[in-house]
């Protein structure tokens, strides 16, 4: 049986044990306590000081406790959140607070509070993973309660949207707090308690209380969803389970447009896939369409460039590589083959073989297969090697692969492009995790960032980003959708384009039934 068969029949297998073995008892646990609404997710949350926050689940959680300078719209252009600001000069911003709502321990938010943050980003010694991106601020000067200045370095026209960090009480920076443990923020939720088995925190409108359970196992979450164990549950389910789900009359699955962008990584250190003909071959080799109809049920986007077409710097135009089996075999043919890399197939022809690492989760495995069968077809041979998350990661971030598969989770800056493919940007410098160099590209980065016209930097990044289709740095497979699956009487969630989670904040859940003692 082929592995994909394998993995089909196991996963069928299992969940079809579990449901007739839950069947009977859904009833007497089911739990409908309208204080309590418990999400499931798949670890326990790594970093509660937006600071030091990295992970998609922990920047999520976090903008529930704390409130930050601006936020995103629908165009991912920047809006005032905490507060409005004006250009005085190209290096000079000047950020006015809107209100000064409270902090969790009681004290009101000041302009003296967002220098505090910042500042202490600024300082090497606190280690954030975002000083890089902020480090162009020389000063920040706090001019009355509500008013601060923001001083650059050079000039930077995509300086506001970096302001997205989460804002801290000064007095308990100064003091040394370890928000990590106890977290301290003025946004709509507040931190009630974290241990091996949740975290909890509180909504300060009406007490409703957000347990975060961790459920590492995909099936195991939707058998929690069944018995009332947990409500809500937020993507990172096999394409199978959501199908159940949609089929269960206890459940509902709400789906919205999304903005993560799954790719393809080649090594350009490598001789083969330094060829621009064999990545050609590839992206023409394998059938995205036919992908997302048959795994994603058609709730994915076919992907040209890195940001979604309605994005402000968006390139709509571009659509990525049509499926041309033919063409691509005739590309083929004009790939070099280093005398020690060749491999002759069984009618002793030469033939190209690849390995292409993945995490083990069993939907990324199942891609592999996928991909690993069209290919053959036009006369490569994908050697599949899965691993841990940690092990794969580190593999990738260390250059040890030919080919690869990741998604970038919640992208709205286009400074994405100067962190993935700018020439400077190779691990641990960045994430141009293929290292793939290119003059033209690099120019194309330093322009747009030079750039203070909006509208001319926009034209830019259109530009770069065909210049990056046409060169393969990466190939685009598509944006999923966005999803989540609530019990019956979980209403109000509202789901995002970029997973965050806010819809938790108005999200209600209906009391049980009273028993009749008759």
């Amino acid at each position: 049986m082929k592995r994909r068969t394998l993995l089909q029949a196991g996963l069928v297998s299992l969940t079809s044990a579990s449901w007739l073995g839950l069947n009977g008892c859904s009833n007497s646990a089911d739990r409908l306590d309208p204080k309590v609404i418990r999400a499931g997710v798949t670890t326990r949350v790594q970093m509660l000081d937006p600071r030091k926050a990295t992970d998609a689940l922990s920047s999520r959680i976090n903008r529930l406790m704390y409130r930050q300078l601006i936020d995103f719209d629908a165009a991912f252009q920047p809006v005032p959140d905490l507060a409005t600001w004006e250009t005085i000069s190209p290096i000079h911003y000047r950020f006015s607070l809107q209100s000064l709502p409270l902090f969790h321990h009681g004290k009101p938010l000041s302009a003296t509070d967002v220098a505090a943050t910042y500042l202490s980003v600024l300082d090497p010694a606190f280690g954030s993973a975002h000083y890089g991106s902020l480090n162009n601020i020389s000063r920040i000067d706090v001019v009355d309660e509500r008013t601060l200045d923001f001083y650059l370095h050079k000039p930077d026209a995509l300086f506001v949207g970096r302001l997205v960090m989460g804002i801290l009480p000064a007095d308990l920076i100064a003091a040394g707090h370890l928000f990590q443990q106890q977290p301290i923020g003025c946004g709509a939720c507040q931190f009630v308690s974290m241990n091996e088995q949740k975290l909890v925190l509180k909504r300060r409108n009406d007490e409703v209380l957000l347990e975060f359970i961790p459920v590492k196992d995909a099936t195991t979450r939707v058998l929690k969803l069944q018995k009332g164990e947990l409500d809500w549950v937020q993507n990172d389910l096999s394409p199978e389970l959501v199908q159940y789900c949609q089929r269960q009359a206890n459940l509902a699955v709400q789906w919205q447009v999304g903005t993560s962008f799954g790719y393809l990584g080649f090594n350009f250190e490598d001789p083969l896939l330094a060829q621009l003909p064999l990545r050609q071959a590839l992206a023409l080799g394998i059938d995205r369409q036919a992908i997302v109809n048959a795994l994603f049920d058609g709730h994915a986007r076919l992907a040209g460039g890195l940001l979604v077409p309605e994005h402000w710097s968006g390139a709509p135009s571009l659509r990525g590589f049509a499926y041309d089996s033919e063409r691509a075999k005739a590309l083929l043919k004009q790939v070099v083959i280093p005398p020690g890399l060749v491999k002759l197939n069984q009618q002793n022809q030469p033939i190209i073989e690849l390995s292409y690492k993945t995490s083990n989760d069993p939907t990324r495995i199942r891609l592999a297969t996928i991909y690993q069968s069209q290919l053959k077809k036009i006369g490569i041979h994908l050697n599949i090697q899965s691993y841990d998350w940690g092990t794969f990661y580190n593999d990738i971030k260390q250059g040890r692969f030919q080919l690869f598969s990741l998604a970038w989770v919640g992208i709205k800056s286009p400074d994405i492009f100067q962190y993935a493919f700018d020439s400077n940007a190779i691990p641990p410098l960045g994430a141009n995790r293929g290292r793939y160099r290119d003059a033209v590209t690099d120019q194309l980065i330093l322009q747009a960032t030079q750039t203070q016209d909006l509208s001319e930097q926009a034209a830019l990044y259109q530009q770069l980003q065909a210049r990056l289709q046409d060169n393969l740095a990466h190939l685009p497979l598509w944006f999923e959708d966005q999803y989540c699956v609530t019990r019956h009487g979980v209403t109000g969630y509202t789901v995002y384009s970029d997973g965050r989670m806010d819809g938790l904040l108005q999200v209600q859940k209906q009391p049980a039934p009273v028993k009749s003692s008759a």
